[in-house]
């Protein structure tokens, strides 16, 4: 499937298709003119409540597990927006779902559970 997954930063490529941030935060102090990105959904980046928790911003940081069950849990609000993304691969188009600059583990980044969740409903039509 045609999804790939890189940071804002990232410097376009051939065949990135359509770039969507999808962080909860907006990149901070970069001009309009320097975004990399074709739209951002917020609502497909992990809550701040969420991002805060991952981080032990609020108290104990929570693990990988409990963040990643936390997330799954709120994009299940979220099942439009990822059916959306999921027909446009459907109809061929490539998406690259894009996260923060400093977010260099995609193992350890919502963008590849969304990027999974976005591959499961693309095939389940």
């Amino acid at each position: 499937m045609p999804i790939r997954t890189r940071r804002w930063n990232d410097p376009p490529e051939k065949g990135d298709g359509f770039r969507l941030l999808i962080c909860r935060y907006r990149p901070r102090g970069l001009p309009k003119a320097g975004e990399t990105w074709d739209a951002w959904q917020p609502h497909l980046g992990p809550s701040r409540e969420l991002h805060a928790d991952y981080f032990g911003k609020r108290g104990i940081q929570l693990s990988w597990s409990q963040y990643k069950a936390g997330y799954l849990r709120e994009m299940l609000g979220q099942k439009e927006a990822i059916a959306d993304l999921a027909q446009r691969v459907r109809g061929g188009q490539t998406i690259t779902l894009l996260c923060a600059s400093n977010c260099v583990r995609e193992d350890r980044c919502h963008r590849s559970l969304l990027k999974k969740l976005i591959e499961r409903a693309a095939r389940s039509v």
